[in-house]
């Protein structure tokens, strides 16, 4: 069948090579440099809505775009640009006999400029009445069949120019995905926040545990990291005291494995405010994400995958221990030891014996029993200290930290602190990192010595959170998958 596919499509392009002959024979260029387009399939759309079945006008236009269908020889055209669709209604009443007879030149995907005047079909058709037009680009490889359409996952996220051709629901995600990105930076402006840039490219990874990317800085002749978070550098921003509120929206690179939810370059929200603490965090991220919904889909209530999630707030807030206990029936919170926390563990089926100490433990539990059933958005608060090493003690106990995870629709949206500020506890905490590194952890941090000499001229107390765009953008588009969400998502190579 695929031989058979690309034999089809090898002879479709040897004819449209032959078109752009003939069309060259005709002194035409297909491939110009502009076009004076003035209008857009939707502002005529709108601005004629009220035009009567088969009413004219001498309103003259120029509009451009894809043909997607041709009928009756032509006569009729569907013209795609990025607002949608126009007929354009080609006749021998209204162009010249040479242009008609250049049209069979024209198939179904050139992209193409026509001028003509308004009218609507008898059939009620708002269409352009055609004098004259102009090939813009003369496509050489046909589109897929327009009843089957792009149906094929795998070259729908290889070929996504074809999958946005055909597709106007693909079309639409993607114009989401970037309403939803300028909307998060009005509100964050709005509340006095700076936008900063930080390295992508460094010499030390840290901010996250994750296995990062390794290059070489050839002039330097140096291993350096893609990063895998802004934070260390963003926090020496607010040491520096650039802003008090700072945020910054770009990709972070993580040498991870890949599925619906993970892909290896990913858009991040990080952001920090002095003199605040999580539970701030807490109520900037709900009411950020509130109002980002209401303002993109007009509503507060979502469905995603068949499930209706309400994201007006307050939010949920459940304590990690506690919301294991609620799962499990087990007080994690009574249990001291990583030994009684692996048998505690086995006892209700989980094999944590790989688990070097009672916070993975709880990890593992949190993950395997709790997170899935976590549909409504819900703040998971005071994480173990043993897995949050860029976090604050707890003030009320001193083996957990003052971090949430928040969790809807079973995922983690975002990940937020009141920050550790102290540096000899950061150093400690960093020691630590670099033990387990040491002893085969690939995701643990090593020792940020410019980092802990920023804590040590002092940073003030501070709130800080990461929020996962792609996810966001999954949720608030209902995509099943992060690939849907990501224009050209890390794909095997062919």
């Amino acid at each position: 069948m695929q031989e058979q596919q690309n034999s089809s499509q090898s002879a479709i392009r040897n004819t449209r090579i032959q078109k752009l002959a003939d069309l060259a024979d005709k002194g035409i260029n297909p491939y110009p440099y502009s076009f004076d387009k003035n209008a857009s399939a939707k502002h005529l759309q709108e601005k004629y809505a009220a035009l009567e079945n088969g009413e004219e006008t001498n309103d003259a236009y120029a509009v451009a775009g894809r043909v997607m269908a041709m009928r009756n020889s032509g006569m009729f055209i569907d013209l795609m640009d990025d607002s949608g669709k126009i007929q354009i209604f080609c006749h021998k009443e209204n162009m010249d006999e040479e242009k008609l007879k250049t049209l069979k030149l024209v198939d179904i995907g050139d992209i193409v400029g026509f001028y003509g005047t308004i009218r609507r079909t008898p059939r009620g058709e708002l269409s352009i009445k055609a004098n004259d037009y102009k090939i813009l680009s003369k496509s050489l490889l046909p589109l897929p069949e327009k009843f089957h359409g792009l149906t094929d996952v795998e070259t729908r996220y290889r070929q996504r120019y074809v999958d946005l051709i055909m597709n106007e629901d693909v079309r639409d995600t993607f114009r989401k995905r970037s309403l939803i990105i300028q909307k998060i930076r009005e509100y964050l402006t709005n509340l006095g926040f700076l936008e900063v840039e930080t390295p992508m490219l460094q010499t030390q990874a840290g901010g996250a545990s994750a296995r990062p990317f390794i290059t070489h800085h050839n002039a330097l002749d140096m291993d350096m990291y893609m990063r895998i978070a802004p934070e260390l550098h963003l926090k020496r921003l607010l040491v520096g005291g650039l802003s008090e509120k700072i945020f910054e929206l770009n990709r972070n690179f993580r040498n991870e494995g890949i599925d619906t939810r993970h892909n290896p370059e990913f858009t991040m929200l990080e952001l920090y405010q002095a003199y605040v603490d999580y539970n701030e965090m807490m109520a900037l991220i709900e009411n950020m994400v509130s109002s980002i919904a209401q303002d993109v889909l007009g509503t507060m209530k979502i469905t995603y995958q068949g499930k209706e999630i309400d994201l007006t707030p307050p939010w949920d807030r459940k304590t990690m221990v506690g919301a294991i206990k609620e799962y499990t029936g087990v007080d994690f919170g009574e249990i001291y030891t990583v030994e009684d926390a692996r048998k505690k563990a086995r006892e209700i089926g989980i094999d944590a014996d790989e688990c070097e100490n009672w916070g993975k433990v709880l990890d593992l539990i949190f993950e395997e029993r709790v997170e899935p059933k976590l549909i409504q958005p819900v703040h998971i608060i005071d994480y173990p200290r043993d897995i949050s090493p860029l976090a604050k003690v707890h003030r009320d106990n001193d083996r957990l930290t003052e971090r949430f995870e928040t969790r809807v629709n079973g995922w983690e949206i975002s990940n937020a602190f009141s920050e550790l500020t102290d540096p000899i506890d950061q150093r400690t905490r960093f020691e630590a990192q670099a033990k387990a590194k040491a002893a085969g952890d690939e995701e643990a941090m090593e020792i940020d010595e410019d980092f802990i000499t920023a804590l040590e001229y002092g940073m003030p107390p501070a709130g800080g959170m990461g929020i996962g765009i792609d996810r966001l953008v999954m949720l608030l588009t209902d995509s099943s998958t992060i690939r849907d969400v990501i224009a050209f998502p890390t794909m095997r190579k062919l």
